[in-house]
């Protein structure tokens, strides 16, 4: 859409000129299907895929990969393989080779001279060198947040866009290495402009029946709320995992023969190799339905010297095309996917239809790939809270103006962080299946990411505030210690809110005093108390802080903005304390009571005192003895991949927990539990909070007895839930789960506990007829309910084995002390009606993911700061919420709208909502709009899809004038907007 012609047809010119001048040659491009060879509709064609599986960080960190560092761990160098590839395409133009990961041909890229790009963007022009995928990163689709999906897709795109324009635009989405796939990666690929959609690991029982059902190939429908086509997706299941058929690697890491076609040699074997390739082709034929196979021909780190391949492969299409003349019907031919994608659009028939998704994965009986959703959980919370501050530092790039990136307090940038947490979502990064010293890679470049980020806030801050004043940035509150705050008498805090709606936050802050005053932006007094600091924050600092209490109130900021909070010690004795260590009979605020055993020190009930609901609620820390052995044949262990228990029961921690603290005060009330010298929790309630946290602290696991361990918390309840439960999908459309069940197949049931986990990004949670509890995690975790009324998430692990999973060492993180690894989250329940239970948890979950960006000053703010701003005109709807705000180019930023509710499951939010775009901004004045695909690589009108045999409604037009949209039930859309600072 756009406000006016003109303004589209300059938008269209100024983005067409940008990808003609980013293009070396003038050639016409014939890239894309038109550029497919042909085949022969009366044979069974054969598509070679060549192609490179290129791990972003795995056994080795990304560097080591790119530069062929460190062949001791694995011979793998990213630049050697696209340095031999771009010679042998030259070679023979029949020969073509698809490339996936583009935060390595980024960075090949970047080191080419102007002739090598000249070469490379002629190869791409012809379609021979065929992008696929396209993002920063193959991702993870257990453990990764929609959001940062979307985010790292556009950051690939973006920059092959730029580079080789349309020609750039990757039509097929290739996951071929991640652990099962979820529905909401399909439904983002869709929206993307994907046709199509293909991986290598699926479950083997689903395998074996789609094999004899000739249902490999099929028609996701990954969405229950957008109306079809908009989230159907062509999938394929490819027949060899990424693998080339057995006997058929002509890799310099491979062992089978090459062909050797002189008759004159004693050991000549074209006949031999030519019929197995043969009975190859007809065997894997019988499990698709067309007259067109595809056959992966590479594999990890595969093409360094690419004569090889590219050599055997010549051949093997020569010798067994030859056989045409003989009567032959196989016909082989270089391919890639987005060409054996159309050859199946073609034969226009009718798939079979999935709507559920792909997990949990086992590749075979006692090897479920569900560990994973947990490993390394301090990691998997670093990203989240990475994501969260690179969406405040989008927001005030824009918000600051050019300043933000070069001001006051020197150079700041966005980028940095972005490609960061591009390689974070990688399959082998935030999915904690890595080695330990690629793991600590990822964290420290998302480590420098924050640093760029904090100069770039700070500028941004200066401007809006129109104060200089140094600015400290506090990143280890969550373990109390914070050095402007412990020390200072008097000091501001700056809170900025990335939603789009004003949210209160409880804060924390470790201080040494005993009484404090507290103003907000109005100078308005903030209700604030001083809590003596709990055991278990004082023993997990390790004495790196010196505060003895906490400094507890609630803050609030705008929209898209924030406001000052200026703090003055006023008694700096010790504070009194408030605690006792008897268990209490209840905490409770005006929403929410919760009660005790007076026996065992647990909770025992949670009561909505709104609805008048009661549940019994039992909670509890458990850990599964994990499997064991260093011979996989005889008994595969647990490791980072796999959840593999050696019994159904857990041990209990404790039966009981020891009541360390009961701090009862009027802004916050706390029971601090102690389970064992290695776990503890506070039970919280804050005043004016719907929702119970449960802040748990779980390690070093110890390991002298010689078990490993899988420690899960588990929440029991009167809920009659009846085998069913319900977890999100990457933090949006929630599908529902049943024990030892799948929606598309009969299971047979090998594990019964690892074999009913599934992964939660931002939500689970059980319900019956009247009650549902919902928990909403800080990070991507394991669940299930083995019980009926039961909920249980893995916390941590710490394992003594590998698992044989290729990764070559045990998930035993040695944390920060070399003891073992200590990791704290939080948990936040709701209880509530299920029809109203969407009102209280989606909101939350948003909440969680992008939380308050809190910044210190010393002293008192200097006369004229302005204490208070709002990027945003007036808060967004409830339903709506602001996804992306980032700066585009010099006068352009590219916003993403959401409406965050699914279709039927709120009363009150799931409607179509209508948003003014000239009316979101209080800073910029929108002078027009273009609405863009998902991934922002193309203008929404030109996004053309190929057509499957589905009940696909057509799309109608929805908008009521050109500067409003209307978002339906979980739509997501995204617009160019060009803007002027105001």
């Amino acid at each position: 859409m756009a406000s006016e012609p003109w303004l589209h047809i300059s938008f269209l010119l100024l983005f067409c000129f940008s990808l003609v001048f980013s293009l070396p040659t003038g050639r016409n491009s014939i890239c894309g299907y038109k550029s497919c060879p042909a085949t022969k509709p009366s044979m069974l064609n054969v598509h070679l895929v060549p192609h490179t599986h290129d791990d972003v960080g795995w056994l080795k960190t990304v560097d080591q990969y790119f530069y062929g560092d460190r062949n001791n761990i694995q011979h793998a160098g990213v630049q050697y393989i696209l340095d031999s590839v771009i010679d042998q395409l030259q070679k023979d133009p029949a020969r073509r080779f698809i490339y996936v990961e583009t935060a390595f041909f980024y960075r090949w890229w970047r080191q080419q001279n102007q002739n090598t790009r000249r070469i490379v963007t002629q190869l791409v022009n012809e379609g021979r060198l065929e992008f696929i995928n396209g993002g920063w990163c193959m991702s993870d689709e257990a453990t990764t947040h929609y959001s940062a999906v979307i985010d790292q897709m556009t950051l690939g795109l973006r920059f092959l866009n730029d580079t080789f324009g349309e020609c750039g635009r990757p039509r097929v989405a290739w996951h071929i290495d991640p652990f099962g796939h979820a529905r909401e990666h399909a439904s983002i690929f869709a929206q993307m402009g994907y046709d199509g959609f293909f991986f290598g690991r699926l479950d083997y029982q689903d395998k074996d029946r789609r094999m004899k059902t000739k249902e490999m190939e099929m028609l996701w429908r990954a969405s229950e709320s957008l109306t079809p086509p908009i989230a159907d997706l062509f999938t394929g299941v490819l027949p060899n995992g990424y693998n080339p058929p057995e006997g058929f690697c002509w890799d310099q890491s491979c062992d089978d023969a090459p062909i050797r076609d002189d008759p004159d040699l004693e050991d000549y074997n074209v006949d031999e190799i030519v019929q197995k390739f043969l009975n190859a082709s007809h065997k894997q034929a019988d499990y698709y339905k067309t007259n067109h196979i595809i056959m992966t021909m590479g594999s990890d780190f595969q093409y360094e010297n690419a004569n090889l391949w590219y050599k055997n492969m010549d051949k093997l299409i020569k010798y067994v095309n030859a056989l045409q003349a003989k009567g032959s019907k196989l016909n082989v031919l270089y391919s890639t996917p987005s060409c054996y994608l159309q050859e199946l659009n073609l034969a226009n028939f009718t798939w079979p239809m999935k709507t559920d998704d792909f997990f949990p994965y086992a590749d075979d009986a006692h090897d479920f790939w569900t560990g994973y959703f947990t490993s390394r959980p301090a990691l998997k919370l670093y990203e989240r809270l990475s994501n969260s501050r690179l969406q405040t530092c989008n927001q005030l790039e824009v918000l600051g103006g050019p300043t933000s990136t070069s001001g006051p307090f020197g150079e700041g940038d966005s980028d940095t962080m972005r490609r960061a947490m591009g390689v974070a979502q990688h399959h082998d990064a935030v999915s904690g299946t890595e080695k330990q010293h690629v793991a600590n890679d990822y964290a420290r470049r998302l480590a420098t990411g924050w640093a760029h980020c904090e100069v770039l806030v700070s500028n941004s801050l200066a401007v809006l505030s129109g104060s200089e004043a140094p600015r400290v940035f506090c990143e280890n509150l969550n373990i109390s210690v914070c050095p402007l705050t412990e020390s200072s008498h008097k000091f501001s805090m700056n809170v900025y809110n990335p939603l789009g709606r004003t949210v209160r936050w409880p804060v924390r802050l470790p201080v040494n005093g005993s009484v404090y005053n507290v103003t907000d932006a109005n100078g308005k007094a903030v209700d604030s108390e001083v809590i003596p600091l709990s055991k278990s924050r004082k023993e997990v600092r390790q004495n790196r802080g010196f505060a003895k209490s906490e400094l507890v109130f609630q803050v609030e900021a705008p929209p898209l903005g924030y406001s000052t909070y200026i703090v003055s010690m006023v008694q700096d004795q010790p504070p009194v304390s408030r605690s006792k260590n008897a268990v209490p009979s209840s905490i409770q605020n005006k929403f929410l009571k919760v009660t005790f055993d007076s026996t065992t020190g647990l909770l025992s009930s949670l009561t909505n005192l709104e609805t008048q609901q009661t549940i019994r609620l039992t909670q509890n820390f458990f850990w599964y003895n994990a499997s064991a052995g260093n011979n996989k044949e005889s008994h595969q262990p647990s490791g980072a991949y796999i959840f593999r228990p050696n019994s159904s029961d857990p041990f209990i921690i404790s039966k009981t927990a020891e009541i360390q603290a009961v701090s009862l005060y009027n802004s916050v009330q706390e029971v601090t539990q102690r389970f064992s010298p290695w776990v503890s929790q506070v039970v919280r309630l804050y005043e004016d909070r719907r929702e119970l946290e449960l802040e748990w602290t779980v390690g070093p696991v110890p390991v002298e007895d010689g078990l490993g361990k899988e420690v899960i918390t588990r929440l029991d309840t009167d809920i009659q839930s009846s085998g069913y439960f319900y977890t999100d999908s990457n933090g949006r459309e929630v599908l529902e789960r049943r024990k030892d069940y799948r929606p598309t197949w009969d299971l047979k049931q090998t594990e019964p506990i690892a074999g009913n986990y599934y992964p939660i990004n931002s939500r689970a949670y059980i319900k019956d007829d009247k009650r549902q509890l919902t928990v909403v995690t800080d990070r991507s975790q394991g669940a299930s309910s083995i019980y009926n009324g039961s909920l249980e998430i893995m916390l941590h692990r710490r394992l003594l084995y590998d698992d044989f999973r290729g990764v070559g060492e045990p998930l035993s993180e040695p944390g920060e002390f070399a003891h073992g690894l200590v990791a704290r989250g939080r948990l936040l329940l709701t209880l509530s009606p299920p029809e109203a239970a969407a009102d209280l948890h989606r909101p939350l979950a948003q909440s969680m993911v992008l939380q308050p960006l809190l910044s210190f000053q010393d002293g008192a703010p200097s006369p004229g700061t302005k204490l208070e701003f709002s990027g945003l005109q007036a808060a967004l709807p409830p339903a709506v919420h602001l996804l992306t705000v980032s700066q585009w180019d010099q006068d352009s930023v590219l916003v993403r709208l959401e409406h965050q509710y699914q279709a039927k499951e709120s009363k009150t939010h799931s409607q179509p909502v209508t948003v003014n775009l000239q009316k979101l901004f209080s800073t910029l004045q929108v002078l027009g709009a273009s609405e863009m695909s998902l991934g922002a690589n193309q203008w929404k009108e030109d996004m053309i899809r190929l057509h499957w045999n589905t009940d696909a409604l057509p799309p109608t037009a929805r908008d009521p004038s050109s500067w409003e949209v209307t978002l339906k039930p979980m739509e997501i859309r995204t617009f160019l907007l060009r803007v002027r600072l105001l």
